[in-house]
């Protein structure tokens, strides 16, 4: 196949069609303290083996969180993933597959979809759920466009302490599609978003906020980062949409990802949800048979009229969720949660008894501590190979405990804290 550039009259046809001059202007909104055009500070004329070698001393530079005491969550969570889950999705069924088009050669993957589906829509106390999303932030931008489609409004109010990552995808979303994030309701509010448990690991009160919802004619979208809580804290059923990350299952923090965005919702409003939808029919054998019952995405039949452009479901990822719950049962993760809370327990009293003060008065396995230099803190007890927690505001700490966290990580933090 011949590579065929683009000319410079291309260039300038498809500029004047977008209504832009330069293709300087579509990076604008990069921060100018970001490098652009600088060479890169890497060596050059190196053989494969050299270059090994090079990268090999880049990786060992890395801090994993297993190379030491780790408290940082904020929405991406150190957890142990069984020798299974990895055996499972490596094998060539799940590992090479894509998305299932021909459901007659594909029956394994759409029954794992299926079973997904089913897991989500249990855990979130919703009716249905899709094939899952990118990640937990486009999940809630896809919402939020879902609640613009259901309501005819526009705008979207934040209630409470929403992960800023989240936000910032959320407001890029609507910057370009049309709306904004208000900071109350108004008669243009098409949802109201809370996060549970809230960024600062608070337990929100859902049916308040789905009463605020209700008073503005607006929907409910809740928003779980750490998918482990909904083995503790009741299902959010009250919610209208249910969105999140799902990561804590099945799936290592792998710097940052690939993650599993999961979105449920109420059966009636299906036909605006993104993505596709896996369902369960009979085969003309009578048999039980798994077929995409919705495809909803833009190059896949729906094309214009598409409710989103998400072009992946995560198959993998969502395939090691599957694997992962199914090997923890109901009893299991409730296990897990319950696990989970008694360790961040555990910490926040160590930490009370070394003078520190915890500022939740509720969490689920992460909470704030009151520091004097939240940035230094976190220095410092890297200095010792301490992953101290995720400093958000100067004198705010965010810790994080999980089952991977034990009392000997614990004394080590509340040394480090103490003595700085």
């Amino acid at each position: 196949m011949r590579f065929h550039p683009h000319t410079a009259q291309d260039r300038k046809d498809m500029l004047a069609k977008i209504g832009v001059d330069s293709v300087d202007t579509l990076y604008s909104s990069v921060p100018a303290d970001c490098p652009q055009g600088t060479k890169l500070n890497l060596p050059s004329g190196k053989t494969e083996a050299e270059c090994g070698k090079i990268f090999e001393a880049f990786a060992n530079d890395n801090h994993a969180a297993s190379d030491g005491p780790f408290f940082l969550g904020a929405g991406c969570y150190y957890h142990h993933v069984p020798a299974t889950v990895d055996y499972i999705i490596q094998r060539s069924e799940f590992l090479t597959s894509y998305t299932p088009y021909q459901p007659e050669v594909s029956q394994g993957t759409l029954q794992v979809i299926f079973e997904y589906q089913s897991m989500i829509a249990a855990l979130t106390g919703q009716e249905i759920a899709n094939a899952s999303m990118y990640d937990g932030a486009t999940a809630l931008a896809e919402a939020a466009l879902m609640a613009k489609r259901v309501t005819g409004r526009d705008n979207i109010v934040v209630n409470g302490s929403l992960h800023p990552h989240y936000n910032d995808v959320l407001a890029t979303y609507l910057k370009h599609i049309g709306g904004e994030i208000e900071a109350n309701t108004s008669e243009q509010t098409a949802a109201i978003v809370v996060q549970y448990p809230n960024f600062n690991g608070e337990i929100p009160d859902l049916a308040a906020a789905k009463k605020q919802a209700e008073a503005a004619g607006a929907l409910l979208i809740v928003v779980v980062n750490e998918i482990v809580a909904l083995g503790l804290l009741p299902a959010p059923s009250q919610a209208d949409i249910v969105v999140g990350e799902a990561q804590s299952i099945g799936n290592a923090m792998m710097f940052g990802g690939p993650h599993l965005g999961f979105l449920a919702c109420a059966k009636k409003q299906v036909r605006s949800m993104p993505g596709r939808v896996c369902g369960a029919t009979i085969d003309a054998d009578g048999k039980r048979a798994f077929v995409l019952t919705l495809s909803t995405r833009e190059q896949h039949i729906r094309r214009e009229k598409a409710t989103s452009n998400i072009c992946t479901n995560q198959g993998l990822c969502a395939t090691a969720f599957t694997t992962h719950m199914a090997l923890l049962g109901e009893t299991g993760f409730k296990k897990l949660a319950l696990l989970n809370h008694s360790k961040s327990q555990q910490l926040a009293a160590k930490l009370e008894a070394a003078g520190l003060k915890v500022l939740n008065k509720t969490y689920f396995n992460e909470f704030i501590v009151e520091v004097k230099n939240a940035a230094q803190v976190i220095e410092k007890a890297a200095q010792n190979k301490i992953i101290a927690g995720l400093a958000i505001e100067a004198d705010k700490l965010l810790v994080c405990a999980t089952e991977m966290t034990s009392e000997e990580d614990m004394d080590k933090l509340t040394a480090s804290l103490r003595g700085i």
